[in-house]
């Protein structure tokens, strides 16, 4: 998976893993059974109601209609997600951060037809490794990507942090947390910033500076981080 950045409207910048070539075929493959299954279905439905040609013909665009409309009407009420893309899990997102609304999936499921149709998905894997941001023609016009939802577990997952050697901390009162708080801290923090959610930030700020006893002089996600440095500096010299 390959990492890439987006810069949300809040001018909070974060990292998405783009969903790999193989994971998004293998999503199109459950897809594309379940759209076939769904099909076989409405044929022995129809065959089984004997119906003349005319009117099983009819019937038969009125029941395929799901099939037809899939995918456009799945990621639009399923934020993003098929059934093949949830159990990979992967979904559908906007560059900019924000949500994909239905004209975006629309443009993704119309040039679907160039994209996989036609090309038998050979152009979407080509313009897909060419960009490198999980982007096929259907993503470039429509403003989206696809990424991975797979959580990658790494140091920074922990409470550790990286301190330089001549690092000065502010605050020697983080001490009063525990490893636990820290981690939870820590958590709230990096989910807040991943998904611009300043609010939390701000209520995380104000518990902190409350049990904390202190009056920041720095922008609350400015001082939770700071909070978080503080707080390996003085675990780590212990």
């Amino acid at each position: 998976m390959k990492e890439f950045q987006i810069e949300t409207a809040q001018n909070v910048t974060i990292q998405q893993n783009a969903a790999s070539i193989v994971d998004r075929m293998w999503a199109y493959l459950i897809d594309s059974a379940i759209i076939f299954a769904y099909l076989i279905m409405s044929i022995l439905l129809l065959v089984a109601l004997d119906l003349d040609f005319g009117d099983a013909w009819a019937v038969y665009l009125i029941v395929s209609l799901p099939a037809f409309l899939y995918y456009v009407l799945l990621e639009t009420f399923w934020n993003g997600q098929t059934v093949g893309k949830h159990l990979i899990k992967i979904k559908v997102v906007k560059l900019d951060g924000s949500k994909p609304g239905f004209g975006n999936y629309f443009v993704r499921w119309i040039l679907r037809i160039v994209d996989v149709v036609i090309t038998s998905g050979g152009l979407a894997v080509l313009v897909i490794l060419l960009k490198g941001n999980g982007q096929r023609l259907g993503d470039i016009a429509a403003g989206t990507t696809v990424v991975s939802l797979k959580r990658k577990i790494t140091l920074s997952d922990t409470i550790l942090r990286d301190i330089d050697p001549g690092y000065i901390p502010k605050y020697s009162q983080v001490t009063l947390f525990s490893d636990s708080e820290m981690q939870t801290i820590k958590n709230l923090y990096d989910e807040a910033k991943k998904n611009g959610n300043h609010n939390i930030i701000v209520i995380l700020n104000k518990r902190v500076t409350e049990v904390m006893q202190v009056e920041p002089v720095e922008k609350p996600m400015a001082f939770i981080n700071t909070v978080i440095k503080d707080y390996n500096y003085y675990t780590q010299k212990m």
